[in-house]
């Protein structure tokens, strides 16, 4: 893996997902917070933000694991690249690993907001 700045250079696309994805969670307790505060009868909801709570919460996780990941690609693919005595597939193996990562917390994220439309639907319709 000769080009071994390739992998922490996605590190920063990463990170504004994770920034973006951390303002999510932080509005979604506070909408949490503010349904406990009023006591009427949103269990149901309530519920459902707690558990769109947790999917944000695990799409986080995987983003730090991708940051992580591709972190330690390039590390390894630098001491390659100096040392030479270590299989060039190893650095690889840690890329696929991020990018898998990364692409598991881009599905909980595409989930997450396709869940918010149909609760906040819910939540101002009248009639449901």
């Amino acid at each position: 893996m000769e080009n071994w700045y390739v992998p922490i250079t996605i590190v920063p696309g990463i990170g504004l997902l994770l920034m973006s994805t951390s303002n999510l969670l932080g509005q979604l307790s506070g909408e949490i917070k503010d349904l406990i505060k009023s006591h009427t009868n949103y269990q149901n909801l309530l519920h459902r933000k707690l558990i769109q709570l947790k999917l944000l919460n695990l799409a986080m996780v995987f983003l730090y694991a991708s940051v992580a990941f591709f972190v330690i690609s390039g590390l390894i693919a630098g001491v390659y690249q100096s040392v030479h005595s270590m299989h060039d597939d190893v650095p690889i193996y840690f890329s696929v690993a991020g990018i898998f990562c990364c692409l598991g917390a881009l599905t909980l994220l595409i989930i997450f907001s396709f869940r918010a439309v149909q609760i906040k639907q819910d939540q101002f319709n009248p009639n449901s």
